[in-house]
């Protein structure tokens, strides 16, 4: 039994682009190495063969993994209204201390990426915002037990 993961239709699109290339364009690259590492003769100690090799192996384990995603993938819509914070909603949470004003997306964790301000619904600040409203205070646990209050300034699709 696998996990339902969520995915905006964006989300989507990536790990598709992402699956296609390394299907065509990486798979094609990586055999091309390798090839290229076993002209060079004895592979017991090319250490080209060997990042071919080892590149190939992720390579192959990055396919894998995508298609598992897009298997038991939820596709989350933006939500028609934006009242509540939701999957797929865009938030901006004021930090109570210091005044400043951070903005989101919540998204699935495969789909997170915290420098381009997609953060999971898994993470100790999706778990804490979602189902709450503009106005609402929330207080998040970092993992070094650090507790930090936010006030939802505005929520949007």
């Amino acid at each position: 039994m696998h996990k339902e993961i969520a995915l905006t239709p964006e989300g989507q699109t990536q790990l598709e682009d992402e699956l296609r290339h390394l299907q065509t364009v990486r798979r094609r690259e990586v055999g091309e190495r390798i090839k290229e590492a076993k002209e060079f003769g004895d592979i017991s100690e090319n250490s080209e063969y060997d990042d071919a090799k080892n590149e190939q192996a992720w390579v192959e384990s990055r396919i894998l993994e995508i298609e598992q995603i897009l298997a038991h993938a939820i596709i989350i819509d933006a939500p028609k209204k934006a009242d509540k914070v939701t999957l797929g909603c865009k938030v901006e949470l004021k930090d109570v201390e210091t005044g400043d004003v951070h903005k989101y997306q919540v998204v699935g964790s495969a789909e997170a990426d915290p420098a381009n301000d997609k953060i999971s619904n898994e993470s100790p600040v999706g778990q804490a915002i979602i189902g709450h409203k503009k106005g609402d205070s929330v207080e998040v646990t970092t993992p070094s037990g650090r507790v930090l209050a936010y006030e939802i300034v505005k929520v949007t699709r």
